[in-house]
């Protein structure tokens, strides 16, 4: 080579092709990162899809290195990507529906209880399931949501309204403590014990069970790291339940405070089907609402077919609502 001459195109950048081929492996290997070091997996894959955004940027490098080897090592990054969340990029919904299901977060420091409640009705839902139901606010719900839904159930800071008659409702033990969740809501804001409940809503096709779930919330500090311990108990009893569940159709409203990425919930999405990733246009990023970054709040179903999923406008909750039409 003479001297002073430039390295070639494949030569080139050789630090951005290690940078894309670690993101790639990151991507790849994710389940592997350990959970015990401060929650570090389930850290990471609650944000796992943005992780992708390291590509255009990784891109960019290689663009103005005019570097081969990188572009060529962004291979593996783009397309392991692609595998996990290719997709959830196209539009999967279809009109047809037999029922409308609405699962929302309505939050227990909500400054417009009655207007949520209206934006609800005018959703058009068949069932509604509502979580961190305050007591202060739980007369307000039933007071404007009684006319358009006849039948309901309250348990605990979880409900359930329905345009079809329910049974079987009872409260589900998910092994919860309201200590952590307490903590953060303002001092006149109080929350029952029970958050969560199972009930068969009566179809026109055969009884659909139903669970409404809010589970326990995750915090980030120093010194616990991403701290999921209350979670992840609640998600274990909760996939206890619905593994005992003897009706062949169900349907899972809740605020799970995690995605389905997070290896947490392996228990409930090995038994239920995202309708998210089987019928809808997106990630479906439910919080927090004014600027979605991730979708928590889930709607899981078992024996019935998603037809289409979305979310619903921003309320006074800091969560927006998200939809589903299911069918048999």
């Amino acid at each position: 080579m003479l001297v002073g001459s430039r390295p070639g195109p494949w030569k080139r950048g050789r630090v951005l092709a290690a940078l894309a081929l670690l993101l790639g492996l990151f991507l790849l290997l994710h389940a592997t990162i350990p959970n015990r070091i401060g929650g570090l997996g389930s850290l990471v894959e609650t944000f796992l899809p943005w992780f992708g955004l390291f590509i255009p940027v990784l891109l960019a490098g290689a663009m103005w290195r005019r570097s081969a080897s990188a572009v060529a090592a962004l291979l593996l990054p783009v397309m392991v990507w692609l595998n996990l969340f290719g997709g959830l990029l196209g539009d999967k919904s279809h009109p047809a529906g037999d029922l409308t299901v609405v699962s929302h977060n309505v939050g227990a420091d909500n400054s417009d209880p009655a207007g949520t409640a209206r934006d609800l009705v005018a959703s058009g839902a068949d069932v509604l399931g509502l979580e961190e139901i305050s007591q202060q606010d739980g007369g307000t719900y039933e007071k404007e949501l009684a006319k358009a839904y006849p039948y309901h159930t309250v348990q605990g800071t979880v409900g359930l309204w329905s345009k079809l008659p329910l049974s079987d409702t009872r409260p589900v033990d998910i092994k919860t403590d309201v200590g952590p969740l307490a903590a953060t809501k303002p001092a006149d804001v109080t929350l029952a014990d029970s958050r969560a409940l199972r009930t068969t809503v009566a179809t026109d096709h055969g009884p659909l069970a139903v669970y409404v779930a809010h589970l326990g919330s995750v915090r980030v500090n120093p010194r616990a790291g991403f701290w999921t311990e209350s979670r992840d108990r609640n998600a274990q009893a909760l996939s206890e339940a619905v593994a005992a569940e003897k009706n062949e159709r169900v349907v899972l409203l809740g605020d799970l405070n995690g995605t389905t990425d997070d290896r947490t919930f392996d228990g409930l999405t090995s038994q239920l089907d995202s309708v998210q990733e089987a019928a809808g246009d997106g990630f479906g990023f439910s919080w927090p609402a004014k600027f979605p970054v991730v979708r928590i709040d889930q709607i899981l179903v078992r024996g019935v077919k998603p037809e289409s999923a979305w979310s619903l406008p921003a309320t006074g909750s800091d969560h927006l609502p998200v939809a589903a039409g299911i069918s048999w």
